[in-house]
């Protein structure tokens, strides 16, 4: 490249929500714009009209928004230099370039209708596939006799028939493609809407893009895209094709390209599961890029900014892995301060009884260290809300040597202990104090007081606190009758 302004773009199509592979195409070419004092666009392409949701546009900007992606240039509001940044709205500008190729002899007017065009791909069976080439060598009066009769036509890309085309990827190197694979693809339609292969190659050009950023799903479609350069004697970009993100079976083990089937695969769809964006984000940038300075795992936006380099990317396909997902996103939780994580985490918590609710903050404390996401808040806390059918097994502890007869007998000494405590003084620190006191007293092992309180007032065996803070959240009512259920349920 000539040009040594460094000018990215993220391109989607408005046609649903964001997938992963999608949200980290935007943050790559993001990253590496911001990184080199660049300039990144959002441009909408919309042309494929069949697939085209009303509000995606929207919801892509929403998206990018939430992820801290913010666009120097871009439609509506955004503007910029080179606008339109939609691709309906750029009709003439693509019509004028199509009529420009033909001109040039590299392109023609197709009157084939697609019916036939099926019918006789299939009957020649070509190796290049598709369109059999049935108007590419028509002469300029049969081309004049097509039109006076008012036929519709497509504008196709004339391929070369022989030799092959070669372009350089940064992550694959030099890709080379036989020109006999490359069809006469279809530029412009009979509506006057452009393809993708033809829209992004006027776009990138008019718009100053300097590097491409893509899934490799389109390494087979830039040797047209480099041919249209070469026919108007543009300079290509600089290509940089990423390799899939995968999923991974839980049964078999084999991975496959990410898709719902290995859970929610869409940036809104983890926003909305409580990951914390900036966590989402952070993942989704170390899958398939690792920076060359610093073995460091958690950054922030500006950080990502700062290590970013294409020279990083990976040419082996990445792995989402929700549990290490769930570990970043604990990070970010175990960094919140716990007003900052009771606000995030209450509307995950549902309808809570009143005693419970006065007692949020308290839980959230407890919470806040221990869940990967804020669905698994209300999950967690369901026990303090409704108790757990009962279950002797869970006095099992070998390590403290408790057993369920062993709770029964400790149980009514325990209960009366608690029991003397009033209301005003029924809070964790004294609670824990009492207990501390009566084991030293009567020679108690700590582990076995501990275990028994825990699993009779919450009835689990995993709960996000210990026996004396489930006990203060529950109330002193509330937490002296679970005791004596579980004692009645042991004795039973």
């Amino acid at each position: 490249m000539t040009n040594t302004e460094i000018r990215t773009r993220f391109a989607p199509s408005p046609t649903g929500y964001m997938h992963i592979g999608n949200l980290r195409t935007a943050l790559y070419a993001y990253l590496f714009a911001r990184a080199n004092d660049g300039t990144f666009i959002l441009r909408i392409e919309d042309t494929d009209r069949n697939r085209y949701v009303a509000d995606a546009v929207e919801f892509i900007r929403r998206t990018l928004d939430a992820a801290g992606i913010v666009p120097d240039e871009g439609p509506d509001e955004i503007g910029g230099a080179y606008g339109p940044y939609v691709q309906s709205e750029r009709m003439e500008i693509y019509k004028k370039y199509a009529e420009q190729l033909v001109e040039s002899g590299h392109a023609y007017r197709c009157f084939c209708h697609h019916a036939e065009e099926a019918e006789e791909s299939a009957e020649e069976g070509k190796s290049f596939g598709g369109y059999p080439r049935t108007c590419r060598d028509l002469s300029p009066s049969e081309v004049e006799e097509h039109l006076s009769r008012g036929e519709e036509y497509v504008i196709r890309q004339k391929m070369p028939l022989v030799g092959e085309t070669t372009f350089h990827d940064v992550v694959h190197g030099n890709v080379t493609i036989p020109n006999t694979e490359l069809e006469d693809q279809v530029l412009l339609k009979r509506d006057g809407m452009p393809t993708y292969n033809f829209a992004n190659v006027i776009d990138d050009h008019l718009m100053k893009v300097s590097h491409i950023i893509r899934g490799t799903e389109f390494i087979t479609s830039t040797p047209k895209h480099v041919l249209l350069y070469e026919a108007f004697g543009w300079e290509p970009p600089v290509f940089v094709h990423l390799a899939p993100v995968m999923g991974r079976d839980d049964e078999t083990g084999k991975t496959s390209k990410l898709s719902k089937r290995h859970g929610a695969t869409s940036f809104d769809d983890l926003v909305k599961m409580g990951y914390p964006a900036a966590a989402i984000v952070n993942y989704v940038a170390l899958l398939g890029w690792n920076p060359k300075t610093t073995n460091q795992e958690i950054f922030s936006m500006d950080e990502l900014i700062e290590a970013f380099s294409i020279e990083g990317l990976s040419k082996s396909p990445a792995v989402f892995d929700y549990d290490k997902l769930g570990w970043m996103s604990g990070e970010y939780f175990k960094a919140m301060s716990d007003e900052a994580f009771a606000a995030a985490a209450r509307p995950y918590a549902g309808e809570l009884p009143q005693h419970i609710e006065e007692q949020w903050a308290a839980i959230a404390g407890l919470l806040r260290t221990r869940v990967a996401k804020l669905s698994d808040v209300r999950p967690a806390i369901e026990f303090l809300i409704e108790t757990p059918p009962f279950d002797a097994a869970l006095y099992e502890n070998k390590r403290n040597k408790v057993t369920p007869e062993a709770a029964q007998q400790l149980l009514p000494e325990l209960i009366d202990i608690l029991a003397a405590l009033p209301e005003d003084r029924w809070e964790n620190e004294l609670l824990y104090a009492l207990l501390e006191e009566c084991i030293e007293r009567e020679g108690w092992k700590k582990g076995t007081v501990m275990w028994v309180l825990r699993i009779a007032a919450a009835g689990q065996a995993v709960t996000p606190g210990g026996a004396t803070e489930l006990l203060a959240i529950l109330g002193r009512e509330a937490g002296i009758a679970r005791l004596k259920a579980a004692l009645a349920r042991l004795s039973a």
